[in-house]
C-alpha cells in the first residue's frame, strides 16, 4: 500500500518550485495529476492531508488547497466529508463490445444511476427519422438523462427509440436495454461515431465541470439482428473520467 511518505518523496523528485511555468498551485496540480497518471496513486487511494503536503514540500496550505480544489473540479480527485481526499474512479470501456452504461458500471463494481431530465413521446425530427430509417412524423420515445456512477456525474445522454419498440418512456428505469429486452428488441450490434468536443455552459453546469472542459461526444445507432434500427443515442462523456479502449491487430493481408 502506498504511504504518505512515498507520495511526498515522489512529489519531491518533480521539483515543482523550479519546474514548469505558471502559479505554484498549478505546478503542484500538474505534479499530483502526474503521480496518478503514472500509477503511483490508484483509484480510491488517499492523498496526504493539506497540512502534511504543505509542511513536507515547504509550501503554503493555500497553495495545496487550490491545487486540490482544481483537481476535484476536474474530477481527478474526490473529497469525502470527514474522511479525506481520494483518487476518483475512472471508467474504461472497450469499443469492441456492445454494452449499456448500466452494464459497464456494474461490471466495474460501481453503482449506476440516472437523473431524469426528460421522458417524452413525440414525432421524429428529420435527423432522427433518417438515423432510425423512419417515415417523417413517426412517433418516437425520447429519453434525456444524466448518467452517474457512485453518484458522480459521468455523461449526459439523449436517446430516441421508435415508439413501436418502446411504447412508454416510463418503462425505462436504470437500463434502456433492459426495457427493450422485455419486447425482444434489445440491440444486437451498433455503429458509433466519436469525436472530441468542449462542454458548453449548460452541459458543463449539468455535469458539474468547468465551462470549456474536455468532452467526448458519442453518437450511437443500434440495430436488431435483422438490421432494423432500434436506437439513436447522442452522449456527452466527461473527458476526465471516461476512457474508451480499442484493441487493434495487424492486417493479416
Amino acid at each position: 500500500m502506498i504511504t504518505t511518505q512515498d507520495i511526498i518523496e515522489n512529489l519531491r523528485t518533480r521539483d515543482i518550485e523550479n519546474t514548469g511555468n505558471g502559479p505554484l498551485y498549478r505546478r503542484l496540480q500538474s505534479a499530483l495529476k502526474a503521480v496518478i497518471d503514472d500509477g503511483v496513486l490508484q483509484v480510491d487511494d488517499a492523498l496526504p492531508s493539506e497540512r502534511d503536503l504543505a509542511n513536507e514540500l515547504g509550501i503554503s496550505r493555500v497553495t495545496v488547497r487550490n491545487a486540490m480544489r482544481a483537481l476535484v473540479e476536474e474530477g481527478v480527485l474526490v473529497q469525502r466529508h470527514g474522511a479525506g481526499t481520494f483518487v476518483a474512479p475512472r471508467v474504461e470501456q472497450a469499443l469492441s463490445r456492445l454494452t449499456s452504461f448500466t452494464e459497464d458500471m456494474i461490471t466495474r463494481g460501481m453503482d449506476p444511476g440516472a437523473i431524469w431530465l426528460e421522458k417524452t413521446v413525440g414525432h421524429a425530427s428529420p435527423e432522427e427519422a433518417m438515423a432510425l430509417n423512419l417515415s417523417p412524423g413517426t412517433e418516437v420515445t425520447r429519453l434525456r438523462r444524466l448518467r452517474t456512477a457512485n453518484d458522480k456525474p459521468m455523461a449526459l445522454e439523449y436517446a430516441v427509440i421508435p415508439r413501436a419498440f418502446l411504447p412508454s418512456p416510463d418503462e425505462v428505469d436504470k437500463s434502456l436495454y433492459d426495457a427493450l429486452a422485455k419486447y425482444n428488441k434489445k440491440p444486437e450490434r451498433a455503429l458509433q461515431r466519436l469525436r472530441a468536443e468542449l462542454f458548453d455552459g449548460e452541459t458543463a453546469k449539468i455535469l458539474g465541470v468547468p465551462d470549456g472542459s474536455a468532452a467526448l461526444y458519442i453518437e450511437r445507432r443500434s440495430f436488431l439482428a435483422n438490421g432494423t434500427p432500434v436506437e439513436f443515442t447522442r452522449s456527452y462523456y466527461r473527458g476526465d473520467s471516461y476512457d474508451f479502449i480499442a484493441e487493434m491487430q495487424v492486417d493479416a493481408r
